[in-house]
């Protein structure tokens, strides 16, 4: 068991590197295409603000979101596996598909985001674990409509901005 969950720490600092360079191209690419910085100063710029972000975003919402993707009681609902295996195989398979997931589209140039996918693959594994009831909808519904909301607000802010 020891083993299994030094593998998924493992598996989690992997996700967490793969995350990084996934999602450079936003952060420093444009800035260093620009001529705006170099890439030592654009990548140092980068691990500043990234590394300030976490000590003046104190609530980490986007970590409470994901953590409460699942509902646990689901995966063992009568609370007989007291090592948490079956929980810790959801964790597993939702970080195996999540790290693919970012590769895949990393290598194809299609742009998406890392929380969403991990997102996806702890409700997938999860579901595949437990079924529908496994995952906690409103938690998915929350995250799964502003795909569609965010894009409208930056357009009408936009609109508004652009107006003279």
């Amino acid at each position: 068991m020891t083993t299994f969950l030094i593998s998924i720490i493992v598996l989690a600092l992997l996700f967490d590197y793969i995350n990084g360079f996934h999602d450079a191209a936003n952060s420093i690419a444009t800035v260093v295409s620009t001529k705006v910085l170099t890439p030592f100063q654009a990548v140092l710029w980068a691990a500043l603000f990234n590394s300030v972000a976490f000590f003046i975003f104190k609530d980490h919402g986007v970590a409470d979101t994901v953590a409460k993707t699942v509902k646990p009681t689901m995966i063992d609902p009568v609370g007989t596996d007291p090592a948490n295996a079956k929980m810790m195989v959801v964790i597993f398979a939702g970080l195996i598909a999540a790290i693919a997931w970012n590769l895949l589209t990393w290598w194809l140039g299609i742009p998406s985001s890392s929380s969403h996918t991990l997102i996806g693959g702890f409700a997938g594994a999860a579901i595949a674990a437990g079924g529908f009831g496994a995952v906690n909808s409103s938690v998915i519904i929350k995250t799964a409509s502003f795909i569609f909301i965010a894009p409208l607000i930056g357009m009408l802010m936009a609109f508004i901005m652009s107006r003279k």
